[in-house]
């Protein structure tokens, strides 16, 4: 499960007390809520679903997959289905192939993920074996759906916009630049970044 709103703040407040600008900032913006996917395959083929597509249309490409392949969308109901159906249902070549790398790794047992390790890298390299999920992707699933609490996705442009407005940087820092950044707020990375995203658009920042 991911961070909770208690643990959120409660991180937060570890970070403040050692950081007034992080201090000044939680007092202008808030706090914010808890972001909470659950753990499991059918996350990690919602993110690749809603690559590069809006909102209302990932919804719509994802309920036509769970009529096709009912509620569960189990990896094996998705390997079954030839190419055109998937086609109907919205999922284009590139992400049927994204899609069944996922679905093999964990139907085949190569990829278990109610088990993947403790080591923040070595999950991320292990989800970043399936075709299509990338870095930040598997960054954000260690974060919502499996409440890792130092994660930090410096490759994020928001994540390093909001980084740019609370410390005051002429310009948005770059993800090698962020991550420095970053380090100060070990081992709370995980609620600071829930914090930028929050604080992004916020004009009191």
């Amino acid at each position: 499960m991911g961070l909770t709103t208690a643990q959120i703040r409660e991180h937060l407040d570890a970070v403040a007390a050692e950081d007034r600008v992080v201090a000044g900032a939680i007092e202008r913006v808030g706090y914010p809520e808890e972001r909470i996917r659950p753990t499991g395959y059918r996350t990690l083929l919602r993110t690749i679903v809603g690559q590069q597509v809006s909102v209302a249309a990932a919804a719509s490409v994802w309920n036509k997959l769970e009529a096709e392949l009912g509620e569960d969308m189990h990896a094996h109901e998705l390997l079954a289905r030839d190419f055109d159906t998937l086609r109907a249902c919205g999922l284009s070549r590139q992400k049927q192939g994204y899609a069944r790398s996922l679905c093999e790794l964990v139907a085949g047992g190569e990829l278990d993920l109610e088990s993947l390790p403790e080591d923040d890298e070595e999950a991320i390299a292990q989800l970043t074996r399936i075709k299509g999920i990338g870095r930040w992707s598997a960054e954000i699933y260690l974060l919502f759906a499996e409440g890792r609490q130092d994660i930090w996705p410096a490759g994020d442009l928001a994540v390093q916009a909001a980084c740019g407005k609370l410390l005051d940087l002429p310009e948005r820092p770059s993800e090698k630049d962020t991550r420095a950044l970053a380090e100060k707020w070990k081992p709370y990375r995980g609620a600071m970044a829930i914090f930028t995203w929050h604080a992004y658009a916020d004009p009191a920042l």
